[in-house]
């Protein structure tokens, strides 16, 4: 297994690099799929799928809620990609809700209210909280900030884990994750603020010689750590109450969309706020 993994991260990686560097309509089209597909194995996950009678996870045909959800994720990075006014997004994210609560009156009782919530969850959860890569990446001096995302995700999850395997020994969250560490927890944290630290000087401080960032750079990716980990472990509560090991199979050795941008999902809106708060003076 380790091989499948090591290649479809490598793969990964590559991609990420290509996408976050290009930006614009790469960007925002690669983001669009992958907030498609996380949108389906969420909505799956939580049963938004299954018929009136019953639990049908796998292999349960899409149904209005879901293709409403769809179509909403569909509008929001249309009007992310065509507009710089966020007041569309906001629509969008309304919108979509009304809409679901109106496939909610008008089929009823073919849906329960727990289906609808969760269609609307599944919808702002990874769509609407991955697009915060792309918004990142398109503000001002956004080529440089949106590396701080993967700084903090992925950085954090690489540190986390050489941290957790050398001296990790003390149990955090025995019952939700049980090879998660405290030893390993805060290495990610302190692993991505140097990482951070390190960026900010050789990279954005080479680039804008009259700043010193490299300390508020990372502080936020220290933060963003701790949202990374958040993130990871709130993916993996919602496995454990739902008895899944894996949210799909798409990446070889990951899982699912959702298995492997648990992390970058709460982390992405948490650096562009405090990007655009503590840089954008």
């Amino acid at each position: 297994m380790f091989g499948p993994r090591l290649v479809s991260g490598i793969v990964l990686i590559i991609i990420a690099l290509a996408t976050f560097g290009l930006g614009g309509p790469v960007l925002a089209a690669t983001l669009l799929a992958i907030s498609l597909i996380a949108f389906r194995e969420l909505t799956k996950a939580l049963n938004v799928s299954r018929p009136a009678d019953g639990d049908q996870r796998e292999g349960a045909p899409w149904n209005l809620l879901e293709y409403v959800g769809a179509a909403g994720v569909v509008a929001y990075y249309a009007a992310a990609f065509f507009s710089d006014a966020q007041v569309y997004l906001l629509m969008c994210i309304v919108g979509v809700f009304m809409a679901l609560m109106l496939v909610y009156v008008v089929t009823f009782p073919k849906f329960n209210a727990t289906q609808v919530v969760a269609a609307c969850f599944s919808f702002l959860y990874a769509p609407v909280m991955l697009s915060f890569v792309y918004l990142t990446r398109m503000c001002p001096q956004g080529k440089y900030m949106v590396w701080m995302i993967l700084i903090s995700s992925w950085g954090c999850d690489t540190c986390a884990y050489v941290v957790g395997m050398l001296i990790g020994k003390k149990k955090i969250f025995p019952q939700l994750s049980p090879k998660k560490s405290l030893e390993g927890c805060i290495g990610g944290v302190l692993g991505s603020a140097t990482i951070g630290a390190l960026y900010g000087h050789f990279i954005v401080e080479a680039a804008f010689p009259d700043q010193t960032v490299k300390w508020i750079i990372a502080f936020i990716c220290a933060v963003g750590a701790v949202m990374s980990q958040v993130g990871d472990l709130a993916a993996s509560a919602i496995k454990r109450n739902h008895q899944i090991k894996d949210y799909g199979k798409l990446i070889p050795g990951h899982g699912g969309i959702m298995d492997r941008f648990d992390s970058m999902i709460v982390t992405a809106p948490m650096i562009y706020f405090l990007a655009i708060l503590m840089i954008r003076q």
